[in-house]
């Protein structure tokens, strides 16, 4: 059992954006439509997590994303870390992910990040998403001090942070 939330916490379960589209937990079950959305967008993906996460690999299999996606629904029903998948309102095409996570790095209660896939950069649904990920997470969510990688700071900046030490 992690401390890093209350216990009492109740994590969203949909979030409705603006044109149709909502973030929901993702599963296992997403995989049909979580692989073509990362890998038609890998090459601009890796140059954003690869640095810091090694992902998403070049040789991703549709089994290891499924298996990435099952380890993400047992994560967030444990209230570890988050995933929430950017979908249409029919649930028919996955458009980007949202992280919520522990911080790994000094400073911070909890490191954000979030994605579109390439043919939505740019476009309103992006500026939507943007829009609403630090409202949501200030008003929902119960961290303090949130930190938005890939927008407070470069990933690049991330990584030079120190690790955060453990809490005794």
């Amino acid at each position: 059992m992690t401390t890093w939330l209350p216990d009492d916490f109740v994590h969203p379960v949909r979030v409705p954006l603006p044109g149709g589209h909502h973030l929901r937990p993702i599963a296992g079950s997403d995989t049909d439509l979580d692989f073509p959305a990362v890998m038609g967008s890998r090459d601009r993906l890796w140059s954003i997590f690869g640095p810091a996460w090694g992902w998403p690999a070049a040789d991703l299999s549709y089994e290891a994303d499924r298996a990435d996606l099952e380890r993400h629904a047992v994560e967030i029903a444990a209230h570890e870390s988050f995933n929430y998948a950017l979908f249409d309102d029919a649930n028919t095409a996955l458009l980007g992910c949202v992280y919520i996570d522990p911080p790994e790095k000094a400073g911070a209660d909890a490191e954000i990040s979030w994605w579109v896939v390439d043919d939505k950069v740019g476009t309103a649904l992006e500026q939507d998403l943007d829009d609403l990920v630090p409202r949501w997470i200030g008003e929902v969510w119960p961290f303090t001090r949130p930190r938005y990688i890939g927008r407070d700071l470069t990933w690049q900046e991330w990584l030079a942070l120190p690790d955060r030490t453990p809490q005794a």
